[in-house]
């Protein structure tokens, strides 16, 4: 990008940029040194390997090419101020671009496949929460999202039958949420305060309640799944005790 802006400072044709990415191996170094002979050329270069940067000088050098380093006063500038040592890594920056898009992607995927509304998310997605209403699935799959998982939720009630697919998923992949119903009990009734509703009553009973929780509990013994109790617990520590299932069921031999 510096040098496409550079270059957009002189005529179109006068300047062509040709890229050599992924450069790790200093016995590459002599073909892009030679290749660029072929023209009337400059190399610029953002390697932080000190060993291919030396490769590289020596080889410009050698054919008497101009070789300039856009990365290292930079950083060295970026070390003398924040007092710090650079790691000299190739790729960091990929690296922090791919974790970006893969969060923004799981992101995406939790909203999508927020409470069942497409049941195509459960067969793609890395985790399927379920659970009875007002157990956290969502901020609990949003919290995964955050860590790149895509995780989809599926509200358990006992007049609609779950989708089939769920039956058929790896364990890890399916983490069932139960809850004392005393402090569900609670959780309902605030919410239904902030809505603003109060001729509900069925939702907050005692009895549909335990009618719920006890269908939930009947198709989480049947997938088979792990079974987390969230009562009293925040969402950062339900989905620490998710994340272990999960990538321990990934790799079952750690």
């Amino acid at each position: 990008m510096v040098v496409r802006a550079a270059a957009s400072q002189f005529n179109q044709e006068a300047v062509e940029i040709r890229l050599a990415p992924y450069v790790n191996d200093p016995g590459e170094i002599p073909e892009i040194v030679e290749e660029a002979c072929n023209f009337n050329s400059l190399i610029a270069y953002t390697l932080v390997i000190p060993g291919l940067r030396e490769k590289l000088v020596i080889e410009a050098k050698k054919h008497g090419i101009p070789a300039l380093d856009l990365m290292t006063p930079m950083i060295e500038a970026i070390a003398s101020v924040i007092e710090q040592s650079p790691k000299w890594e190739p790729g960091l920056v990929r690296k922090t671009d791919e974790e970006y898009f893969r969060k923004v992607d799981a992101i995406e995927f939790a909203v999508k496949c927020d409470d069942g509304k497409d049941a195509r998310g459960i067969t793609m997605a890395d985790l399927v929460i379920i659970g009875v209403s007002r157990t956290s699935k969502t901020p609990l799959c949003m919290y995964l999202a955050h860590k790149r998982i895509k995780a989809a939720n599926l509200p358990l009630v006992p007049e609609v039958s779950p989708p089939e697919e769920i039956f058929r998923l790896p364990h890890h992949k399916l983490i069932g949420l139960r809850i004392h119903p005393q402090q569900l009990m609670e959780i309902r009734r605030e919410r239904l305060k902030t809505l603003g509703i109060t001729a509900n009553a069925g939702y907050i009973s005692m009895e549909r309640i335990n009618e719920e929780l006890s269908y939930a509990e009947d198709i989480m013994n049947r997938t088979g799944c792990a079974v987390i109790d969230i009562t009293n617990k925040a969402v950062e520590e339900t989905a620490n005790k998710v994340l272990e299932i999960y990538f321990k069921g990934a790799r079952p031999g750690l």
